[in-house]
């Protein structure tokens, strides 16, 4: 049985100020007529029925969940009551997955990133759950084939213990690598055994659950007795415990630690789209590279990025410059800054 973990508790402040701590990117439209979330949810149902889908989140947006996914069960929204990394969130809804579905797989995906080749992407969730289902212990996760010397991802180092499980290669996992400067990613694309790290992973319920209590413990045991909380105390017991859980990440409590993770490499058209300059590769251009969105015109000008939310934005005479107007506030500056707008808000 196959269950997925979409994680949607993110901020989004790379793409402020259209993605707020209110509304971050994973609620808006940024390509499409769906939202980032939405766009997740439909392409994964269709493998795993509804009821299988858990959405783990923060307080703030289980309204905005509700919204936006009303055939989530509501016992399927997992609330964290602060945000303490990937680790205690895995935990937690680890727990509460296999205490609905026990021994099931889980497929833990972002629920803000792009996938163009919905078929492919399928056929390769369904490939690692196979192989989990035959390898209880190990952990699967997929590496994105990487098309640039990115340095805003992390990366999987693969070795050469090279297994075909139906039509994929699964391969072991040699070691996770943090995001590089443009040297090493440049290093890591002549290599060719190096892929962008997405964060989507396939486990088994109870080895995920059976690795945090070896190498996290501390998270494991604030948790556990979820098994044994009726489901009229959970909430109390969740928000009274969590707190004693350790930040960190998957990565880092668990996955440099495991002796038995490999990836399938992966080639469906993935991206985070968790930026400014990633958002410019998929929206539509005119005939002078400008990329206008909403009530954005530009006049004698070429390679611009100009956003307009409410107001109507006309520019001339400029080239290579961002414009994003978003609820009254207008940032303007050079493009090839426009990775500075995280920086801007703190300054604002």
């Amino acid at each position: 049985m196959l269950c997925v973990l979409i994680m949607a508790g993110g901020k989004g402040t790379r793409f402020w100020p259209l993605s707020t701590e209110e509304k971050p990117k994973q609620f808006l439209k940024l390509i499409g007529e769906e939202t980032m979330i939405q766009m997740t949810v439909n392409r994964i149902s269709n493998i795993v029925s509804i009821d299988k889908i858990f959405i783990s989140t923060c307080t703030n947006y289980v309204d905005l969940v509700k919204e936006q996914l009303p055939d989530i069960p509501n016992e399927n929204i997992i609330v964290e009551p602060e945000g303490r990394n990937t680790a205690p969130c895995i935990a937690l809804s680890s727990f509460i997955i296999n205490k609905k579905f026990k021994n099931s797989n889980i497929v833990v995906l972002p629920s803000d990133h792009l996938i163009k080749d919905n078929y492919e992407f399928l056929d390769i969730v369904n490939c690692a759950d196979a192989f989990i289902q035959n390898n209880k212990e190990a952990i699967v996760t997929l590496g994105m084939t990487p098309t640039r010397p990115e340095t805003g991802y992390g990366y999987i180092k693969y070795g050469r213990e090279n297994k075909k499980f139906e039509k994929h290669n699964i391969i072991k996992v040699d070691s996770f690598v943090e995001k590089p400067n443009l040297e090493k990613a440049r290093e890591y694309l002549s290599q060719k055994n190096y892929l962008w790290n997405g964060g989507i992973f396939v486990w088994n319920s109870i080895n995920i659950l059976n690795q945090l209590q070896k190498y996290s413990p501390s998270t494991y045991n604030a948790l556990k007795m979820i098994n044994n909380i009726n489901d009229e105390e959970l909430i109390k017991y969740i928000n009274e415990n969590y707190k004693y859980t350790e930040s960190i990440s998957i990565d880092y409590a668990v996955l440099e630690k495991s002796d038995s993770i490999y990836v399938i490499p992966s080639n469906f058209g993935w991206d985070d789209v968790g930026s400014w300059e990633a958002l410019e590769r998929y929206k539509d251009k005119d005939s002078l590279g400008n990329v206008l969105v909403g009530n954005a015109k530009a006049v004698h000008s070429e390679e611009n990025l100009v956003i307009s939310s409410t107001q109507e934005i006309v520019i001339e005479g400029l080239n290579g410059i961002y414009v994003i107007e978003c609820d009254g506030k207008i940032l303007v500056g050079k493009k090839s800054n426009v990775s500075n707008v995280k920086e801007l808000k703190k300054i604002l």
